[in-house]
């Protein structure tokens, strides 16, 4: 066992918080004794009796005597006179941190009462709690998996602070660090306004003449919100007396709120009260998504399993891992979700369209509803997602408001290259942020073109995010000459392009995707095409209509080559998108031998679909010709598993791009495959893979959606399980995989 990391921990204040510290200290061997202080004498023999401290004392200056650290958990409004009575028992280096959940007053509290030893103070607040309260209750496990945010200010001792974050660490919590001031508005807004607010409301009906029939009646949306009313009016008579003045500002912006809602409905604003309500309907799930650097999908659904308030966090399973046995076969008809590229572009288009755009086959998934979000948030009244079918309110081309914060893309690099393009004609500025795999990715391909173009853009550290674009800007067109081929940068040029004067054109070096340019034409806006080259003018107008978006031909990859590697399988795949600037993965497959077919085949919407039908075939290496890489760049993990099960060799060469995808997809995918057995070889721009037999093993998918997927369906042919890490942003791109996968035939199991 380790040493302990302080000789003494004295914790003053053995309610539920303090008595859980307590117990995680000695649960952990965090310090060689632990002891409490408390007013209460029963309270201080029951943490001894139930092995919470060692010892206790009602004399607080007596009860730190001898402690290098002081935990003090006590109402906020007593923490000055806890502070005074403690002072005089404290040893010169002792370090002394807080649970209370206001910090601006009782920093002040400790500068005043502490003196000179304030800057051994390290403000905390542990956001965890359950139902029950007193010593009885104290967890050693409450704080794992919570969050715990300090706010030392400029004068506390960054020594004092380290160590403070260590032993929350050694607790098995995720620590954050804020400013004082911001930590109480955050506080104030997310927490300490619906406490008001509920009992408010309580108290409102409970003084109406009626209220004995009004709570007999009252349905269950009533009883949850007002389930908070119940909370302890001591305490919180104190946090919102504590932390007055941020309370007060959110409530302000909560009547303004409600004073708009008042007013839609008084004048019957459907648009108004759309907007509200579609806002609304998403913020909780998106909010939880940014806190929880979950998917956006997974919070969504999450029910109470994600709830961030004053006294808990409850985390559902955030971040799956597969399992998958060996063998099986697949077998049925699938239908993968709808298109990831064309879900993205409806949302955009359809937003700066004149009219109502109604969208059927939306892609649910992660990337898409960020970007979904993002126009909410610009003031794009939405209906839906509901079984993929989307109502967009278009505002114009210049009718997008300025967002009151940074827009969130999550993982989205789809989302935020478009955007940047898009967003450089606002006449606002706007900020595009993201999760931290997205915050890794390149932004300066974008950024460059744009800045030709007169646009005013900056990003973070070494061209990546976060991206900040200055609103105002007069654009003009431009021609550009993309240095690699790449869909994004494309779409992104020809997006400002709508806001340019005259005409802006880029010329690509290989076919890329197209789905920008026939969406375009789809909304009325003419698009020049001549080869390489597309082309658009500025000034002109989006139609609204009816879009039909089909399924997604890489999310269909993974049950290609499923398909393919397993013998006996046999699947068909509808409507499937056939864009001959995405098929790619099916001309390499059957160049390998894979026998897949295209029934059914017709347009929908501009765009060609198909039913795909794939049986197993035995597939052999190949060189892929460096003409299909662009045309196949999402879907290579996936081939790279065909790879995996060929005879021979196969070599991917000139695919550098892979390198900066949402991992480094080349090094990643080369990393499973040795876990695996498999023999190969890693380029700069590509990979040599050998096939033959494999076995199982375990896979760190880095958070990358299609590296977790591809592996899932390596299990077909491998010799044991495969054990599949880091799966929650699977629901970027394909949500529901795992069950449509098992419906199939997979042997997959999500933990």
């Amino acid at each position: 066992m380790p040493e302990p990391r302080f000789n003494r921990i004295a914790v003053i204040g053995l309610g539920l918080i303090g008595g859980s510290f307590a117990a995680a200290a000695k649960k952990h061997n965090l310090a060689a004794s632990v002891v409490a202080g408390s007013r209460s004498a029963r309270t201080l023999e029951q943490g001894i009796a139930l092995g919470v401290v060692d010892d206790g004392s009602q004399d607080l200056a007596k009860a730190v005597q001898g402690a290098d650290l002081v935990f003090v958990s006590t109402p906020v409004s007593a923490m000055g006179a806890v502070l005074a009575a403690l002072r005089p028992g404290l040893a010169p280096g002792a370090i002394i941190t807080d649970g209370g959940s206001v910090k601006g007053r009782v920093i002040d509290a400790a500068r005043e009462a502490l003196g000179s030893h304030a800057s051994r103070f390290v403000p905390g607040h542990p956001i965890a709690g359950k139902e029950k309260s007193g010593v009885t209750a104290a967890d050693a496990d409450l704080y794992r998996d919570h969050r715990v945010i300090l706010t030392p200010t400029t004068e506390t001792d960054p020594a004092a602070t380290a160590r403070v974050r260590a032993i929350w660490t050694a607790m098995g919590a995720e620590v954050l660090q804020m400013a004082p001031d911001y930590h109480d508005q955050v506080l104030a807004e997310t927490s300490h306004l619906p406490h008001l607010l509920a009992f408010s409301l309580v108290d409102t009906l409970a003084r109406q003449g009626d209220s004995t029939e009004i709570f007999r009646y009252a349905a269950g949306g009533f009883r949850d919100f007002t389930r908070i009313a119940s909370s302890d009016p001591v305490m919180w008579h104190d946090i919102f007396r504590e932390n007055k003045a941020a309370l007060l500002q959110a409530l302000g912006l909560f009547s303004d709120g409600i004073e708009r809602f008042r007013q839609a409905v008084e004048q019957e604003d459907s648009d108004a009260l759309m907007g509200i309500m579609t806002r609304a309907n998403t913020a909780r799930a998106h909010f939880l998504a940014m806190n929880g650097r979950t998917s956006y999908t997974r919070a969504q659904h999450s029910g109470d399993d994600t709830i961030m308030t004053d006294s808990a966090i409850h985390k559902g399973n955030a971040n799956p891992t597969y399992t998958v046995a060996p063998g099986g076969q697949l077998a049925g008809r699938l239908r993968v979700p709808g298109d990831k590229s064309m879900s993205h572009r409806s949302i955009m288009l359809g937003s700066l369209a004149e009219g109502v755009t109604r969208v059927e086959g939306f892609l649910e998934g992660e990337d898409a509803l960020a970007t979904l979000q993002a126009f909410r948030d610009m003031g794009v009244v939405i209906e839906g997602p509901h079984n993929g079918q989307v109502t967009i309110h278009g505002v114009g081309l210049h009718g997008l408001k300025a967002p009151g914060k940074p827009l969130y893309m999550g993982n989205s690099g789809t989302s935020m290259r478009l955007l940047t393009g898009l967003l450089a004609g606002q006449a606002f500025d706007v900020e595009l942020t993201g999760d931290a795999s997205l915050s890794k990715r390149p932004m300066e391909r974008v950024a460059k073109p744009l800045r030709d173009m007169g646009a005013q853009i900056t990003t973070g550290n070494e061209g990546r995010p976060p991206v900040r674009i200055r609103g105002g800007q007069s654009l003009k067109g431009i021609h550009y000459d993309l240095p690699m081929a790449s869909a994004q940068v494309k779409s992104a040029v020809l997006l400002a392009g709508l806001y340019a004067d005259g005409e802006t054109s880029v010329t690509e070096p290989a076919p890329t995707r197209d789905h920008t340019e026939r969406m375009l034409g789809g909304f009325g806006y003419s698009v020049r095409r001549d080869g390489a080259t597309s082309a658009v003018t500025g000034g002109g107008t989006l139609t609204a209509g009816k879009l039909e978006v089909p399924a997604d031909i890489s999310s269909a990859a993974f049950f290609l080559v499923g398909a393919s590697i397993a013998p006996g399988s046999e699947v068909t795949l509808p409507h499937v998108g056939i864009n001959p600037t995405r098929t790619g993965v099916i001309d390499i497959l059957k160049l390998m031998g894979a026998d897949i077919r295209l029934e059914n085949q017709r347009d929908a919407g501009g765009e060609p679909v198909a039913d795909i039908v794939v049986k197993a075939a035995p597939l052999k290496g190949i060189e892929i010709p460096e003409s299909l890489v662009p045309l196949a760049i999402d879907e290579f993990p996936a081939i790279f598993i065909a790879a995996a099960c060929a005879e021979g060799d196969t070599v991917l060469r000139g695919a550098e791009e892979l390198r900066v995808k949402e991992s480094d997809r080349i090094q990643v995918m080369a990393d499973g495959l040795a876990a695996l057995g498999v023999d190969h070889e890693v380029f700069e721009d590509g990979i040599r893979i050998t096939g033959g037999e494999f076995g199982g093993g375990e896979i760190q998918s880095h958070g990358d959606h299609r590296i977790a997927m591809s592996f899932a369906m390596a299990a077909l042919r491998a010799k044991g399980p495969i054990i599949i890490h880091d799966c929650a942003n699977v629901a970027t791109s394909f949500p529901g995989f795992a069950g449509l996968a098992t419906h199939a035939g997979l042997n997959l199991e999500e933990a």
